[in-house]
């Protein structure tokens, strides 16, 4: 069974950079869509960007340039590099991904930007 782990959130002051990273285990995902999602306690949780199989990345519009998302496919590992953070930024970020009817979901990171 595929396991995704997210690490690298924490306390950040607006403007500044924080990276993170979900290592996956239990199989393989050179193949799967991966991407990244966040949630603020009582709201729904929305995507952030997704990345295919071949690396193409897809960003909303909230993103505006600041954030980058990568895989390392030799490491089966996702990244998401944030910069230019803004307090409503703050959610906890969880890893996902998907394979056809295949579906993983990291535990989630907490990224708190404040100053």
């Amino acid at each position: 069974q595929v396991q995704l782990v997210e690490s690298g959130g924490g306390l950040v002051r607006p403007g500044g950079s924080l990276n993170l990273s979900c290592v996956a285990s239990g199989s393989n995902l050179s193949a799967w869509g991966m991407g990244w999602h966040r949630q603020t306690p009582g709201k729904d949780r929305e995507w952030v960007a997704i990345i295919d199989s071949r690396g193409r990345p897809t960003y909303q519009d909230f993103v505006e340039g600041r954030f980058t998302i990568s895989r390392d496919n030799s490491k089966n590992t996702l990244y998401l590099q944030m910069s230019s953070l803004k307090p409503g930024d703050t959610a906890v970020y969880y890893c996902n991904a998907a394979f056809y009817t295949q579906h993983a979901w990291g535990q989630g990171t907490q990224v708190t930007v404040s100053s």
